[in-house]
């Protein structure tokens, strides 16, 4: 009796000791819903008012950040998309570095890497997923790029499986692909995310539902881009739900169709988070005088000063038109949401108010949140209503509550490889006004938002974040043999920056 004893003793010691440890996910949101942000990283090379950094970044108006996008490389392996930008290595400007350095300012703040989006397209993501050989090399090299630059996880965004060139074996590949990163990214903590599809027929040959939201922990349904310049006649980019007068076509391209379809096949509501897009698209019309939906057009719209993209405007680029008497607007009783038309030009985009039904419908849903694109489309600067993010502002707030700017430097950072050379807060949480003194004898002045150089002390910078009237002082140091270079931001050499 006691030798049975001792070999099930031994035998559950020895299971115990050799099982792998899973760590808790890295979701470090502890609000009741999520917002989910998307950055395009591009942004950083556009101009004027639509040059986005990172440092442009309010590290309390999302609860999970995505960086927009790795890329896979020749040998089945994630790779930075643009190496200048994105690393440290090689003179680049770190983004990757200052997009996690975030969760320094907002210890809750969760941070995770995007591969794919549609320029990738989706035939090399076949050719990878279907291949085991080539899929353990992709995951491998996932785990290892996770850890190494500090993210909390993956956003899987193949765009999409079994079509734009894919195979129907996509479908089942996509389930086999989330769980063995699922299998390697548990022990790490690692989150596994997806953007997925919000069209009925995308969805029907994608995606096997109930396995997709099985092994994810976030699924970012894009109910957006419902229709845009391919189509020939005008169509509103994100309604909310259906016209009475639609073809059974268009009564699905919708939010409340596609979410409703989601769950209904098998998705868990609350690993959802419903879309809300950040810019508007927008059509050239066929004749001035027919202006309404379904209205025939000759293409898309005129591109914006920023975005450069024919047929898609940014609302920071569209709120300016907004207060101008030229253009009519009209809200939809129906879709919920406006567009407006000016001569030729009509565009259907999200507003204060289309935000907020949104948010409440996300509520009504008991969905996980909602989720933007893209952070570098909004009103950033607060150049048309006075107010930094202001749509964003309605999604945070109508979801969690007033937002609370507070900087807790007793949480410890989560654990990984990622290199210590990046700045390190010095601790500060004062709350001074423009021309305040700190006790090095250097003044830190704060007129605005941002991040500004030490008067007195190159390697030291700090970080202007508005709180009510004043504003609270972030202070950091770059580490040693590097300087803070105020054109980009970021810690550099010496040599590289005047003055220093």
């Amino acid at each position: 009796m006691k030798l049975a004893f001792f070999l099930v003793l031994l035998l559950t010691v020895t299971t115990a000791w050799s099982s792998p440890v899973v760590k808790t996910p890295r979701d470090r949101n502890n609000k009741p819903y999520k917002v989910v942000c998307y950055l395009g990283s591009w942004a950083n090379y556009r101009w004027g008012d639509g040059k986005y950094k990172i440092e442009d970044i309010d590290p309390f108006i999302c609860t999970h950040l995505i960086y927009g996008f790795a890329k896979l490389d020749f040998n089945n392996k994630i790779a930075a998309y643009d190496p200048y930008l994105d690393l440290v290595e090689n003179w680049g400007l770190g983004a990757y570095q200052r997009f996690n350095n975030l969760r320094k300012i907002n210890p809750e703040l969760t941070t995770i890497l995007a591969i794919g989006g549609w320029n990738e397209g989706s035939v090399k993501y076949s050719n990878m997923a279907r291949d085991p050989a080539k899929r353990k090399i992709f995951i491998d090299s996932c785990v290892e790029f996770l850890l190494h630059n500090g993210f909390d996880g993956l956003d899987m965004d193949w765009e999409y499986p079994a079509n734009r060139g894919g195979r129907p074996e996509d479908k089942q590949d996509f389930v086999t692909l989330l769980k063995e990163l699922k299998q390697a990214f548990s022990p790490h903590g690692l989150l596994l995310t997806a953007a997925v599809s919000a069209g009925k027929k995308t969805v029907e040959t994608a995606y096997d539902i109930p396995k997709v939201s099985q092994y994810l922990d976030i699924i970012n349904i894009m109910t957006y881009d419902f229709h845009g310049g391919w189509d020939n006649k005008t169509g509103h980019n994100s309604p909310i739900y259906p016209r009475p007068n639609e073809s059974p076509e268009d009564q699905t391209f919708n939010v409340d169709f596609a979410i409703n379809f989601w769950i209904k096949n098998g998705a868990d509501p609350k690993k959802i988070t419903m879309g809300l897009p950040l810019y508007g698209r927008c059509f050239t019309l066929k004749d001035t005088s027919i202006n309404g939906f379904d209205a025939p057009v000759t293409g898309p719209g005129q591109q914006g000063p920023f975005t450069r993209e024919p047929g898609m405007m940014g609302y920071i680029e569209l709120c300016p038109n907004l207060k101008h008497s030229q253009w009519t607007i009209v809200r939809d009783p129906h879709h919920k949401v406006p567009y407006m038309y000016k001569d030729r030009q009509w565009c259907g985009y999200d507003d204060a108010e289309s935000f907020r039904i949104k948010t409440d419908y996300i509520k009504k849903m008991d969905l996980g949140g909602g989720m933007v694109w893209s952070l570098e489309t909004e009103d950033f600067n607060g150049k048309c209503h006075g107010q930094r993010y202001p749509l964003l502002t309605i999604l945070q707030e109508g979801l969690n509550g007033p937002i609370e700017r507070v900087t807790t430097t007793s949480r410890p950072e989560a654990s990984s490889t990622a290199s210590s050379s990046g700045p390190s807060p010095g601790g500060s949480t004062q709350s001074p006004q423009p021309g305040s003194t700190v006790d090095d004898g250097n003044t830190l002045v704060c007129e605005k938002e941002g991040m500004f150089r030490y008067p007195k002390d190159c390697r030291r910078f700090y970080q202007c974040v508005r709180n009510g009237s004043s504003f609270k002082i972030f202070t950091f140091q770059c580490p040693i043999k590097t300087v803070f270079d105020t054109n980009i931001n970021a810690c550099s050499h010496p040599e590289l920056v005047t003055g220093c």
